[in-house]
């Protein structure tokens, strides 16, 4: 019964254990590192998908928005970031707003602050996890770079990322797979995220950028 309220209700599989083990029973879902054999087919599927996108941005992360896993698109923006911010395990909520960061380079950067807090807001909300607090806290803490002026903050359909990488204005729109139907912690608080070109422009430079 509480299995199957807790799947009606979608809620992630480390609290159903949880709500298992304060029931009395034992934990129903198992955690594996990612390098475990047993998910050797997802971490193969992983890098699949990442260098599929390329030329086009793309990284894997997990519960914490702890980087595990990206494509070469991706080291190609991070010129300029504090090593620091780079070293393992990288934050990439940390990594974006930290004016050490990407945050100075990003030109829409309290729309995208913004809509980073309420994806991490909206995670507090259904899980209450005092580790993704604390990083809220921190992440609210932030000082925003001085001489920052957003470029139109009116988004046509989505929210995009626009970052100025060697002097060209990349626009990119942000785009989330999960793993549908894991019955692994770990996958099933994995999350890949890529970012595709809003305009022609950012599609020509990315592909520029690559050769």
């Amino acid at each position: 019964m509480i299995l199957h309220l807790a799947e009606y209700l979608g809620v992630p599989l480390r609290e159903r254990n949880a709500l298992l083990v304060a029931a009395g029973f034992a934990p129903a879902f198992r955690e594996r590192a990612l390098d475990d054999p047993a998910l050797a087919t997802a971490r193969s599927t992983i890098d699949l998908l990442l260098k599929g996108l390329e030329p086009y941005p793309a990284l894997a992360i997990d519960r914490y928005w702890q980087l595990v896993a990206s494509n070469q698109a991706t080291l190609r923006l991070l010129g300029g970031v504090a090593p620091e911010l780079l070293e393992a395990p990288v934050n990439v909520l940390r990594l974006s707003l930290h004016p050490a960061g990407l945050a100075p380079r990003i030109r829409n950067l309290s729309q995208w602050r913004a809509h980073l807090l309420h994806r991490l807001r909206q995670q507090i909300d259904a899980s209450g996890d005092p580790q993704l607090i604390a990083l809220l806290r921190e992440l609210q803490a932030l000082p925003v770079p001085p001489g920052i002026a957003d470029t139109d903050a009116s988004p046509t359909i989505a929210v995009p990322l626009q970052l100025e990488v060697d002097g060209h204005l990349l626009s990119m729109l942000s785009t989330t797979t999960v793993f549908g139907t894991p019955v692994d912690i770990t996958l099933d608080e994995l999350a890949l995220e890529a970012f595709v070109p809003a305009d022609a422009a950012t599609a020509m430079r990315l592909r520029a950028m690559a050769e």
